[in-house]
């Protein structure tokens, strides 16, 4: 009986604490840079951030070279020029949303995430908007904020200064569900 107790003991802490995990089902993070030569643009669908509804912690792991570019020049240049990918390989946001929101309770909520973003190797402090929309069993992440180069020691070469603009437009959009340990 004791045995039964213990058991039923810690899988009620385990779906409890692991219940409270969403991660993404699928998460597309893209940027856009509008230049007078051509746009830069690239995609991510690797990406899989964690969310902690209890919490309110948001993780968001970024493999860099994992951006599809419409032309290959534009990948090697982003991946040894700009985003420095073998010294830099990972871009990170760690922070929590501020805002408290009924997880069970379906509809679409205004928030804010205050946290650190890593690029590059430099951490900046960053609140970022967004909106979260709970329906069901998933919740959609959705943000859109400028991203300013400087901030993080990428260089624009002198050749494209005036050219390439000194941010770019980042988009995330992601569908979490529920974490589920195999």
């Amino acid at each position: 009986m004791k045995k039964l107790f213990l058991l039923a003991f810690a899988t009620t802490i385990y779906s409890n604490t692991f219940g409270q995990i969403y991660w993404a089902k699928a998460c597309e993070i893209s940027f856009f840079s509008p230049t007078s030569m051509e746009n830069i643009s690239a995609v991510n669908k690797i990406t899989k951030p964690l969310l902690n509804i209890t919490t309110g912690d948001l993780q968001i792991k970024i493999i860099m070279n994992a951006f599809d570019f419409p032309k290959p020049l534009m990948k090697e240049h982003f991946n040894e020029n700009y985003a420095e990918c073998e010294k830099f390989p990972n871009a990170f946001f760690k922070g929590k949303i501020n805002e408290t929101i009924d997880w069970t309770k379906e509809g679409e909520y205004k928030v804010t995430a205050t946290g650190k973003l890593i690029i590059h190797g430099v951490e900046k402090d960053r609140t970022i908007e967004g909106t979260v929309t709970v329906k069901g069993q998933e919740i959609t992440l959705s943000s859109k904020f400028k991203f300013t180069f400087a901030d993080h020691n990428i260089k624009i070469p002198f050749l494209y200064s005036g050219i390439i603009p000194d941010f770019t437009d980042v988009k995330i959009d992601a569908v979490l569900e529920p974490y589920k340990k195999n």
